[in-house]
């Protein structure tokens, strides 16, 4: 490996950092953000819509961009708004402005729906020229960098450190990080565009939507993402409401998950090499079914908390590692990562909310039952990430993701 493919994954991995480290530090200072702005929990679900708007915004413009353009200018698009968003949510709580909070959340959406996507693309490129796995580590560093977020956030909030200037840092620091690395991605990764076809990006996207096994992988991203999503919204509120824990061991639950989440992401690579793709997913959905499972059915405030060590460890690489199928499953690699990676973060979204409405009805621990159905069936539809080859040679079995079948 020469020294621009390693410049060029260390600034990956700082890059997916960074917006774990966003996210983690103003999610730990909403309640102080919501006191600042004196809002009414109606008033910051509009506040928060912000952050839907941008979200939903930034994942469905990425692919086009990305096939224009390349992948480089959408990240570095990405990681200024990210950056940017964090002193506007600092100053906007400060002002007691809810209209500047939103619209920093807005940014923070907008950058990370639209840069997450851009990133992966880059990840599956790397991947495939090295022919081995990075996906699982990349998001290992996203789940770091909400560690450390979150342990400096419950730090700031436990001292009373003012959030503007708490967000003010973690901005400055972000904006270091991010100058120091973009200049290593090389420009031109996953632009298709104008090169070997006049094709526009959306009739190339809409012909991507008949391959079956594409389609299959889409599926089992969405619904690990949904696993994922469904902890990172309502975990603390499950422990809380569903298991009567107290707010601070809601949240050290949800820590615990975060933390499971990052271990195995980071231990992710040697299991692909050993087993392979289908079968490191087939297990991933069944721990992440037995961690909801016991969640969900648990009466034991123990055996619900260690659940949640399997639920993290399930949902860890079920994410990264179909996104690398989707690179392997046919031509126009970074095209299908775009759209399968669209998908996951769509259901990041859409799905949580929708467990709020049913949990609504049902009780939170009910509603669980949802991505529990989904991840099920995300295991049984796991050999759509087998390669396209049914006997693999001896050189294959070292590549990413081909079972060792």
């Amino acid at each position: 490996m020469d020294i621009a493919m390693k410049r060029r994954r260390v600034a990956l991995c700082v890059l997916f950092l960074l917006p774990g480290l966003g996210i983690s530090s103003w999610v730990t200072r909403t309640p102080a953000i919501r006191d600042a702005l004196g809002a009414s929990t109606a008033e910051m679900g509009m506040v928060l819509f912000g952050l839907s708007a941008g979200s939903m915004l930034g994942i469905l413009g990425s692919g086009v961009l990305v096939a224009r353009f390349g992948a480089r200018p959408v990240i570095v698009f990405g990681t200024l708004a990210v950056i940017l968003s964090m002193p506007t949510i600092g100053m906007g709580a400060a002002l007691s402005t809810a209209l500047l909070v939103a619209f920093g959340l807005f940014l923070f959406g907008l950058g990370m729906g639209g840069g997450e996507v851009a990133m992966n693309v880059e990840g599956a490129d790397i991947e495939k020229t090295l022919s081995l796995p990075l996906l699982p580590r990349l998001h290992g560093f996203f789940s770091l960098g909400t560690v450390i977020g979150a342990l400096a956030g419950m730090t700031f909030t436990a001292t009373g450190f003012s959030v503007a200037w708490h967000l003010v840092i973690v901005g400055v620091l972000a904006l270091v990080a991010a100058v120091a690395t973009l200049g290593s991605l090389p420009p031109g990764t996953g632009r298709t565009y104008g090169r070997a076809s006049t094709e526009a990006p959306g009739g190339r996207t809409r012909a991507l939507w008949k391959d079956t096994r594409l389609v299959l992988i889409g599926v089992i991203v969405l619904a690990m993402a949904l696993a994922e999503g469904t902890a990172n919204d309502w975990l603390p509120l499950i422990m809380v409401d569903g298991h009567g824990f107290d707010q601070a061991m809601g949240s050290m639950v949800y820590a615990v998950f975060a933390a499971s989440m990052t271990v195995g992401r980071f231990a992710g690579g040697y299991f692909l090499a050993r087993f392979g793709r289908s079968r490191v997913l087939a297990a991933s959905a069944a721990a992440g079914v037995a961690g909801m499972g016991l969640v969900a059915g648990a009466d034991s405030q123990v055996l619900a908390a260690a659940a949640v060590v399997l639920w993290g460890l399930g949902a860890s690489l079920g994410f990264p590692v179909a996104l690398s199928a989707a690179g392997d499953s046919g031509p126009d690699s970074a095209a299908r990562v775009a759209l399968v990676a669209t998908v996951g973060y769509i259901a990041f979204l859409v799905g949580p909310p929708v467990l709020g409405f049913v949990g609504e009805e049902h009780g939170l621990r009910a509603a669980l039952l949802l991505p529990l159905l989904f991840v099920a069936f995300a295991g049984f539809l796991s050999p759509a990430a087998r390669p396209r080859t049914a006997v693999a040679t001896t050189g294959e079995r070292d590549r990413v993701g081909t079972d060792p079948e």
